[in-house]
């Protein structure tokens, strides 16, 4: 990893700066920005600092660049320290003990003081099956929870269940209205049916139901009152389905070596009374009022700040832009209110707890969940988080301010910066992907004259996530037969899976957030282009090398690192012709300062474009530079050696996507 040499580095600069200039508080040391020269023969390491301290001391940046040089001194892991005639200032690493130290044990981060972070994703509405966007939350918000963890930071990952919202209702609607079921008839169909999938085609009922007449509407409000009061059949059958379809989610997305550590669910929040907690706080700080007048009267509402952009729905007057409800007329709190009080709850801010119960055993620990009573007193201590991230698309943009406006009225705008929305776009299909599928738009219509299909899971056009995942485990399984027809069919399907994750979790975050994407499977699937399964292959590659030495040559890794400090360094100090293979080296360390970039912005196709382009490094070398067949023993065991440090950086790149690395392809 690069950035404990930056640290040492910048460290030993200022000290230097300091003494050398004479610097003290009204004239601080400038920030030591560390840039990587143009090529290796420039530097390693180089930094400008010299043009920032030019405009102090009013003197040239190449003599001062000049005089830091000669005043460097020595600093472990530095071989060279060089002024170039522009005014940079070169650092040359000293690359024996660099890669020889990173073959070694890495000592893990040091854990930042600042507490634990939460990172809620996923949120599927619990009344049908998983579609392709939720692929997209998922995979966002597990690799940011690994980016984290990899940085030494605690994360707790949570699950929102909406138990409660209009999308279960409809479902029960569709069950009591329009199938005319009782609660053991719909057990019966869970236990039969692959239940999600059967909720998918009841809901698009539904939805239609309601189309052929709009006073069917007040169904839908009945049953949903029956659900938030409890104690009745509707709130029984609606308990059912949500945990039943919740089980279901949790398949999907363990296919996707996606986890969590709580559901909460929506329910529990109402019943614990968590927002009545909320509302006095709000109440008493101003933050809501009760409006008296207009079509809001009796409303409890906040007042939305000039900062935050409405998005009101067509009906709604300019006025009531700039006001929202957060308690009906009739008393129900709105979505906006139950999420202020789960935000409080995320941050330590409520002054109330959830009780817990396990949700589900599994290998590595149970997977908890909130409950309203009872629970059990042995579960991890859950919320009060320093920083929380909630992975939520880009329509929610709005409700995510507001929740911030509510912080920051409340007198905690500490926790309104430390609230960050992980916004991201939406998913569509390329139109190839579209025929596939059966979703292709009519050849004359104005769909199919857009670059990319859209789909709606309300009108049933959504594509199940498992029925995707099923597709690109399928042409996977299809290549992976080809190149490898002595497998058997249980390591076939194995080696399937890996690749089709590798696809649609790559394919995912390697977009920035803030654009639509068109999902396409060959785009995805293929083994050559900038995809999951193409960075899989080049690992798998680098393992066939040290396979095939094992048992032509009998020479195991061990064997060919051994002894490296005493080897001579031609070809990896570039005397012999070429920086290429130190080159990948120190690209393959910066994995770490990768991260930490990832972290700041939030942005994962940094990363994504990172281990693509270290998989085309490490592929172009592999076609230029032999292993297996180099005659000279200390130029095969220092490539070796850059191989195995390169090939465990990129695993570690592609586990921070959630992505395996398979026998063979």
């Amino acid at each position: 990893m690069i950035l404990p040499v930056q640290d040492r580095l910048r460290a030993h600069v200022a000290r230097l700066l300091t003494t050398l200039y004479s610097l003290d508080e009204s004239s601080a040391t400038p920030p030591i920005a560390l840039e990587y020269p143009p090529n290796r023969e420039l530097g390693d390491l180089g930094t400008p600092v010299a043009f920032e301290l030019a405009r102090r001391l009013r003197k040239a940046p190449r003599a001062l660049a000049q005089e830091i040089a000669a005043a460097f001194g020595a600093l472990d892991g530095i071989r060279q320290v060089t002024a170039a005639p522009n005014g940079y200032l070169n650092f040359f690493l000293e690359r024996r003990d660099f890669l020889l130290t990173r073959l070694s044990p890495e000592i893990a981060a040091p854990r930042p003081s600042a507490g634990k972070a939460i990172v809620e994703h996923t949120a599927i509405n619990p009344n049908k099956a998983a579609h392709i966007g939720h692929l997209r939350n998922s995979a966002l918000g597990d690799t940011l929870v690994r980016v984290l963890r990899f940085r030494g930071i605690p994360v707790e990952v949570q699950n929102y269940i909406d138990d409660t919202g209009v999308q279960v209702a409809d479902v029960v609607v569709g069950f009591r209205a329009i199938e005319g079921k009782t609660l053991d008839e719909i057990r019966q169909i869970a236990d039969t049916t692959q239940f999600d999938y059967y909720c998918w085609d009841l809901y698009a009922r539904v939805t239609e139901w309601y189309g052929q007449d709009k006073e069917r509407l007040a169904v839908r409000g009945e049953t949903l009152h029956d659900i938030e009061h409890g104690g009745n059949e509707n709130a029984e059958i609606a308990a059912f389905i949500a945990d039943r379809v919740v089980r279901c989610h949790l398949k999907t997305m363990a296919r996707m070596n996606v986890d969590y550590d709580l559901l909460t669910w929506e329910g529990d929040i109402l019943r614990l009374r968590f927002w009545a907690q909320a509302f006095e706080v709000l109440k008493a700080k101003g933050a809501v009022y009760l409006q008296t007048e207009g079509r809001l009267a009796g409303c409890w509402v906040m007042p939305i700040q000039d900062d935050v952009e409405a998005t009101p729905k067509e009906d709604e007057d300019e006025e009531e832009e700039r006001e929202k409800v957060i308690v009906r007329s009739n008393g129900v709190v709105t979505y906006v209110g139950k999420d202020i009080a789960y935000q409080f709850w995320k941050l330590g801010l409520l002054g109330k707890d959830f009780h817990y119960r396990v949700f589900m055993t599994r290998p590595h620990g149970p997977l908890w969940a909130t409950c309203t009573t009872g629970g059990e007193g042995n579960h991890p201590e859950f919320g009060g988080a320093a920083y929380v991230y909630n992975v939520i698309d880009v329509r929610q943009s709005y409700l995510q301010k507001l929740l911030k406006q509510a912080l920051v009225a409340v007198g905690h705008p500490d926790g309104a910066e430390r609230s960050h929305h992980f916004s991201y776009e939406m998913v569509a299909l390329s139109h190839a992907t579209a025929r596939e599928l059966g979703y292709a738009p009519p050849p004359d219509s104005e769909d199919a004259k857009r670059p990319f299909v859209e789909v709606s899971g309300r009108k049933g056009l959504g594509v199940k996530a498992d029925d995707l995942l099923d597709t690109l485990i399928r042409s996977a399984g299809n290549e992976v037969g080809k190149r490898n027809p002595e497998l058997d069919q249980e390591e076939e399907r194995r080696i399937s899976r890996m690749i089709a994750i590798a696809a649609v979790r790559y394919f995912m975050i390697k977009f920035s957030r803030g654009k639509v994407i068109a999902f396409d499977l060959e785009e995805a699937l293929s083994f050559e282009g900038e995809s999951g399964p193409y960075i899989q292959y080049a690992v798998v590659r680098a393992n066939n090398i040290f396979q095939k030495l094992a048992q032509r040559d009998g020479l195991d890794e061990a064997t060919l690192l051994k002894a490296l400090k005493d080897v001579p360094t031609g070809d990896l100090d570039g005397t012999n012709g070429s920086h290429e293979l130190w080159a990948l080296v120190l690209d393959a360390s910066r994995l770490d300062e990768i991260v930490d970039q990832v972290i700041r912005s939030l942005e994962f196709s940094v990363l994504a474009k990172y281990a693509f382009t270290l998989a085309q490094s490490f592929n172009a070398f592999y076609h230029r530079a032999q292993i297996l067949n180099e005659e000279r023993d200390d130029v095969k065991r220092w490539r070796a050696a850059a191989v195995i440090y390169l090939r465990s950086q990129l695993t570690r790149a592609l586990d921070l996507m959630g992505v395996e690395v398979p026998p063979r392809m």
